[in-house]
């Protein structure tokens, strides 16, 4: 059964993997948004409860 034979394509796996994780999040870690999300309003909302027909 050759699908189950790692050599063909482990090496490409792990090296694939490799600069994933080392060059990639680093880049994806260092982006800076440009607005930091704020509250829209700081008002606390008072709802009344609810009134059940049963």
């Amino acid at each position: 059964m050759p699908q189950l034979n790692p050599d063909p394509w482990f090496f490409t796996l792990m090296a694939s993997w490799t600069v994933f994780l080392t060059i990639v999040s680093t880049k994806v870690l260092t982006y800076v948004k440009p607005n930091e999300p704020a509250p829209t309003s700081t008002q606390d909302y008072k709802f009344g409860s609810w009134n059940w027909p049963w």
